[in-house]
């Protein structure tokens, strides 16, 4: 595919880091218009935005410092690059750090915290589902062998070498499953939006749903990162979580919702 995007002389730009940055940019102006109708304050939900993305970024590579020091002290710049990151344990590891901040950031801005996860859930399905259009182009998180006829064949050297995706191998092209599933939830979660019965409900929904989605996907990714002992995946780990969270916010689900007033926390 197009692991590069440009060529400026000695300087190539990749695909995957330009679809991240639309992703984030569209994810962000999503998120302030919910903030809106939510009616939340929409630069608190910019600033939350923000700290969890950067921290997430931040984290991971920290983690991925620590856990490769010794290639660390030696490449120091190569290692903290935007492409360098294979390993989902060490991206997950940032994403957990980012969901604690964001949660310190809730409490200490009087954010309502179900609210606030219903109003960037919707944004963060949007920004999964651009996220996973690069990482297709690219060749990041890419599938399994198969003899499937819709499946895709990396030949350029740079996927190797940036995301060390196998050459002239066909492949489940599992980010575009990931895409297409993550823009069906986007849309319905736009859609169920207004009619949302109380705090919690699209939250509930997106983190069961994307962890269900999450789990049997990672049986068709190549570059799966297994815990204890192979037992499980990295992936699996963090969808079994996601599908406990969101099915403890339906089940402490309140039969009705009487009026916006009650929607406090």
């Amino acid at each position: 595919m197009y692991p590069r995007l440009f060529q400026f002389g000695h300087v190539a730009i990749p695909t995957y880091g330009v679809f991240a940055a639309i992703a984030l940019v569209a994810a962000l102006v999503l998120a302030s218009d919910t903030a809106r109708r939510l009616n939340l304050d929409p630069n608190k939900i910019w600033n939350l935005s923000l700290l969890g993305i950067f921290t997430a970024l931040l984290g991971s590579r920290l983690l991925l410092a620590l856990f490769h020091l010794q290639d660390f002290l030696a490449h120091p710049f190569w290692i903290l690059g935007l492409v360098t990151i294979r390993s989902h344990g060490v991206f997950y590891g940032g994403v957990l750090m980012a969901a604690l901040v964001c949660l310190v950031y809730m409490l200490s801005a009087g954010l309502p915290i179900l609210r606030t996860l219903d109003c960037v859930v919707p944004a963060a399905a949007l920004f999964l589902a651009i996220h996973s259009l690069g990482a297709f182009l690219a060749g990041s998180d890419y599938g399994v062998s198969t003899i499937k006829p819709w499946g895709v064949i990396y030949r350029h050297r740079l996927a190797t070498l940036w995301s060390g995706t196998p050459i002239g191998v066909r492949l489940h092209p599992v980010q575009i499953y990931e895409a297409l599933f993550l823009s069906l939830l986007f849309v319905f979660l736009l859609v169920w939006l207004p009619r949302r019965r109380q705090d919690g409900d699209l939250a509930g929904g997106f983190f069961f749903v994307y962890g269900v989605m999450l789990f049997f996907l990672d049986f068709y990714r190549g570059d799966r990162t297994f815990l204890f002992g192979g037992a499980i995946s990295s992936a699996q780990l963090l969808a079994t979580g996601l599908i406990l969270v969101g099915g403890a916010l339906w089940l402490g689900r309140k039969p009705t919702l009487a009026s916006p007033a009650s929607m406090q926390i």
